[in-house]
């Protein structure tokens, strides 16, 4: 009898040494994972630029995944409008520490959300589009089509240029008491890595296409 209540009891005391153990580890990976997950959750990704050669210049067209923290979410339900900025610009590579575009490409578009009709509402001065959910709202935020190049010094074919494409939250366009609020703090930096390439100018048969990261 007495050997059989030792045999219960020993299953039973590794169990409750085993358990804490178990419970520590599911809790440490949770710690760990936390940060990778806050990080990953906000922030903006150049996904692929292409420049291509039209009758009357260049245009280009870009996919970007854009994603909002929850401050920025908040922003928006008060009624602030967030302005995002992406900017294409082309140097001759001969000059490229002077800083000097040879050709850019600046488009702003304002992001609000109406509380009223619950619609997220995408503005530019050529064009104007409401979305019912924040997700599709992003997505066509990200997404930019035959954008003009202009073009301010003469460009020639076989030479050599360095390209760069940047797409960022401009705070300068909130208001003040906001532009306050926003300084030093990392929820409201929401900005793309600069891409930076050497290139030729596309032809109108082979358009360059750049990959983000």
């Amino acid at each position: 009898m007495a050997s059989s209540m030792l045999y219960c009891k020993k299953p039973d005391s590794q169990i409750r040494r085993i358990k804490p153990q178990f419970v520590t580890l599911i809790v440490l990976l949770s710690i760990l994972l936390l940060p990778v997950t806050a990080i990953q959750a906000a922030g903006i990704q150049i996904k692929s630029v292409n420049l291509t050669a039209v009758e009357k210049g260049y245009e280009i067209s870009m996919d970007s995944e854009i994603t909002l923290n929850d401050t920025l979410e908040q922003a928006l339900e008060k009624g602030i409008v967030l302005h995002f900025v992406t900017k294409f610009s082309l140097f001759d590579a001969r000059w490229y520490k002077l800083n000097d575009e040879v050709a850019r490409s600046k488009f702003v578009v304002g992001l609000r959300y109406y509380a009223l009709t619950r619609q997220y509402h995408l503005n530019h001065p050529v064009f104007s589009q409401s979305y019912y959910s924040l997700n599709e709202a992003l997505q066509a935020l990200g997404r930019i089509r035959d954008l003009p190049l202009t073009v301010k010094s003469e460009l020639k074919p076989d030479a050599d240029y360095v390209a760069s494409v940047r797409v960022w939250l401009d705070l300068t366009r909130m208001p003040k008491p906001f532009q306050v609020e926003t300084i030093g703090s990392s929820q409201w930096d929401l900005s793309s890595d600069k891409l930076e390439w050497h290139m030729k100018l596309p032809t109108p048969e082979e358009p360059v296409q750049i990959k983000g990261p």
